[in-house]
């Protein structure tokens, strides 16, 4: 099989991939990624050990600072949102933070005028907190209208199809979740919100950090974002986010006492009023967002850019999917989409298998960790793993294959 990809040489001598120990490693000792296979990188991956220093920042505040930690809390969390204007290239965007997506989707969906709009359309490609939501809410009523995510590179034409004036809002991923493509051009859906008077929302977090991702780019600063930084980020739990246009005026049902902070003080009951955090909850753990800014600085100090990682994931999932070929398994057995270019996919490789789940744990007794979806087996590689690595993986998994022929 032919495997297109981006010019990434640059990315693979400046970060070592090719080395025994990748450039990057040393700063991963905790984790220990040089000597371990870790390819649930779309899932969860390592986190540099600057993240402890975070930690460790937030119980200093607290111990030194008590109650009134929060004025150094509420600066780590500018520094964090900060961040994701980077990642969105949205320097306009307002942001409220969360501690998973699911928090503020309900937030965002509750702010929807379903009475007058009573139609959301969805892919059926979503991830499993928003497809549960929305069958939840299908039960109590609301009209969803599913779309096939596959295709992924039309699915922008298919949703723009299904707009009208009954349709509240689109939600879509921009990179799906199980396949790991990307979703096509998602210009003709917007175009179609606008017409209509619908909103988008985007969920991002397959994408952030091994596609870039330009919302004014884009032509998508009118659209609502969701994302976060537990898969290809390395910030860990507790690192979410819904970005919404500053022209927003949309009231939230579930609101939290954030959504109004600088009104506290006026105490007016008269009218529920809504500040620059629209869609805030209420009090959180804030140890969550000094990890995060502790891994943001770190990839600003190593100058690890959206470009540089897209770079290395182009790399690293072509090494793989180079190496699966190599193994002439039995398609029947393990096969892949030979259709999809490299340059369509994002952080991981996924094979397709009717014992995935199997296969899965056939390769964790041997060390290396993936995960699987369905009949989908997903190896995610990371930029402080090395070549060596993801090719021992592959090897391992042709062994496993044969094993379980046997």
């Amino acid at each position: 099989m032919t495997v297109d990809r981006l010019d990434t040489h640059g990315a693979v001598e400046r970060l070592g991939l090719g080395r025994e120990v990748t450039t990057l490693a040393p700063s991963y000792s905790a984790f220990n990624v040089a000597e371990r296979l870790l390819l649930t990188g779309h899932s969860h991956q390592a986190w540099p050990d600057v993240a402890r220093d975070g930690i460790e920042r937030a119980f200093q505040d607290a111990a030194e600072h008590v109650d009134a930690k929060w004025d150094k809390a509420f600066q780590v969390a500018e520094r964090v949102r900060a961040g994701w204007r980077v990642w969105l290239d949205d320097p306009e965007g307002r942001y409220s933070l969360a501690a998973n997506t699911h928090d503020v989707l309900v937030r965002w969906l509750s702010a929807l005028p379903l009475d007058r709009r009573p139609v959301i359309v969805a892919t059926n490609g979503e991830f499993h907190s928003m497809t549960r939501q929305l069958r939840r809410l299908a039960e109590a009523g609301v009209q969803v209208e599913w779309i096939d995510a596959a295709p992924a590179a039309t699915v922008g034409d298919r949703l723009a199809a299904a707009v009208d004036g009954r349709v509240a809002a689109v939600m879509t991923s921009t990179v799906f979740f199980q396949t790991g493509e990307i979703a096509g051009d998602l210009s003709a859906v917007a175009a179609a919100c606008r017409h209509h008077g619908a909103e988008l929302m985007l969920d991002t977090y397959h994408q952030l950090g091994v596609v870039p991702f330009s919302l004014r780019d884009r032509g998508l600063t009118d659209a609502f974002v969701v994302g976060g930084g537990y898969k290809y980020l390395q910030l860990g739990e507790g690192n979410c986010f819904l970005r919404w246009p500053e022209s927003c005026e949309l009231r939230p049902i579930a609101t939290g006492w954030f959504a109004d902070f600088g009104g506290l003080a006026a105490q007016d009951t008269s009218a529920l009023g809504y500040s620059d955090d629209r869609f805030g909850g209420a009090t959180y753990d804030p140890i969550s967002h000094y990890r995060a800014a502790a891994v943001m600085d770190f990839f600003d100090d190593h100058e690890l850019s959206a470009e540089l990682l897209r770079e290395v994931s182009q790399h690293q999932v072509g090494r793989l999917l180079a190496g699966f070929d190599a193994l002439g398994v039995d398609p029947v057995v393990v096969d892949v989409d030979r259709t999809l270019p490299l340059s369509r996919r994002a952080g991981f490789l996924a094979l397709r298998s009717s014992r995935a789940g199997k296969l899965c744990q056939a390769l964790k007794a041997r060390g290396v960790l993936t995960d699987s979806r369905g009949d989908t087996l997903r190896f995610g590689p990371a930029p402080y793993l090395a070549d060596r690595q993801l090719d021992r993986a592959m090897a391992i998994l042709g062994d496993v294959v044969a094993g379980t022929l046997a």
